[in-house]
């Protein structure tokens, strides 16, 4: 079946190497059109979606996956400010992340995440996440443009 997705920008602020690694083989294996750009930790998304320093050419994201647990800036400082920046705070922010707790969850939807995804193990099964994710925020919902 032909993918209908539009092109689109993604950015995945992941600060373990490897997890990185498998998310861009995902999104090879699964023929995804989409720009994936990948960020290592809550300050550098912040530049890239503010375009400063070495990311003052990137293009606005039509979603931003986000992990929780990084260095300098976490997920949680990260939302936050994207969810305090009146030209960020309509960004859809998927929480993608190693954590299942149900405080982490609830704190994730209070601050403002669209949704909260624990990683799944395995390339299958991160392939098929990225499948979904790729299906449900560009083919089938409607997401803010720049």
């Amino acid at each position: 079946m032909a993918r209908s997705v539009t092109q689109g920008v993604v950015v995945l602020a992941e600060d373990d190497a490897a997890t990185c690694k498998l998310a861009e083989m995902a999104i090879e294996d699964i023929g995804s059109v989409l720009e994936f750009n990948v960020v290592q930790d809550g300050q550098e998304l912040l530049e890239y979606l503010r375009r400063e320093g070495d990311h003052g050419g990137a293009k606005r994201p039509h979603l931003v996956l986000l992990d929780l647990n990084m260095p300098r800036k976490n997920g949680f400082e990260a939302l936050s400010e994207i969810r305090d920046d009146d030209t960020l705070k309509d960004l859809p922010v998927v929480i993608l992340t190693t954590s299942d707790s149900r405080q982490d969850i609830k704190r994730c939807y209070q601050m403002g995440a669209s949704s909260f995804v624990t990683k799944p193990t395995g390339f299958a099964a991160l392939r098929d996440l990225f499948a979904s994710l790729e299906h449900y925020w560009f083919d089938t919902v409607t997401v803010p443009t720049a």
